[in-house]
């Protein structure tokens, strides 16, 4: 996909930087919360992002102060309310879009959690491979304070991620958090100061965008995909995963990887190839 390819979004600001794109939700006045438009656009837009080559590692963050809100609840349960036909399809694309398009995405992903995250915006923090937050990031379950529940895949992505007390606690009680209580749970890797947030996990994102992208794919996919699978399953699964890899870097991790190792030119444990080799 060529460099004039251009992303026009009501809802969604689409940015590329050195190999990093950097997906904004951008509806600041509703704290970025979900409505149907957003569901729809930002579905096109990691479909058409799997294969633009300046996206080798997506992000996600939200415009303003705010992460994500979770649902819009006006447009979802109130406007929709006498239009099953209408509230069916925004319901599926908003499930499928976190719950398997994100999930599922080839390229490594990261959630910059600038501010308010809450209730249904828990999902694309877990489909996403890493999350870093603002360290004062308001969080929470808030759906119990309005006689609600997190449904949808809210429970299952909050399962893989806390521990079940963790999860009780937070859920039960509707009780906030901060960025740093999220990184202390487990539920991002870690939380720095909000001034430092977007250079941090820039940086992040262009480590990774200098690893091999082969390797990278099937890094994620093995993880991901053998969570699941009984040991044995998962062992046949990464022998098969292996040769594709093989197949897909026309050799190159025995030429330049493990043959550069060989040669002493790099120490693997010591940096990234590029980086070492210099």
């Amino acid at each position: 996909m060529g460099d004039s390819e251009r992303y026009d979004y009501e809802t969604l600001l689409v940015e590329f930087d050195d190999g990093v794109c950097l997906l904004t939700l951008n509806r600041p006045e509703k704290r970025n919360a979900m409505n149907p438009t957003l569901g729809e656009e930002i579905t096109d837009a990691l479909e058409r992002l799997r294969n633009d080559d300046r996206c080798r590692v997506l992000v996600i963050t939200g415009a303003g102060e705010s992460f994500c809100a979770g649902m819009d609840l006006k447009e979802f349960f109130i406007e929709l309310q006498d239009k099953p036909a209408e509230y069916d399809r925004a319901h599926r694309v908003a499930v499928e879009w976190r719950g398997r398009t994100l999930r599922l995405f080839p390229k490594p992903t990261i959630a910059m959690v600038n501010g308010h995250c809450f209730g249904g915006a828990f999902t694309i923090v877990e489909g996403c491979d890493l999350a870093v937050a603002a360290e004062d990031a308001k969080m929470g379950l808030s759906e119990i304070n309005f006689k609600m529940f997190p449904g949808g895949s809210v429970g299952k992505s909050m399962g893989n991620l806390l521990r079940p007390r963790d999860y009780m606690l937070y859920a039960l009680t509707g009780r906030p958090m901060s960025g740093q209580i999220a990184a202390d749970i487990g539920l991002v890797n870690y939380a720095i100061p909000r001034d430092k947030l977007r250079d941090d996990v820039m940086a992040l994102a262009r480590e990774i965008a200098d690893k091999d992208p082969s390797a990278l794919q099937a890094t994620r996919e093995i993880y991901r995909n053998s969570m699941d699978m009984e040991w044995d399953v998962a062992m046949d699964y990464a022998s098969s995963l292996q040769s594709q890899h093989t197949a897909r870097q026309a050799n190159a991790f025995r030429e330049e990887g493990i043959g550069d190792f060989l040669d002493k030119k790099y120490k693997p444990g010591l940096g990234g190839h590029e980086n070492a080799k210099k």
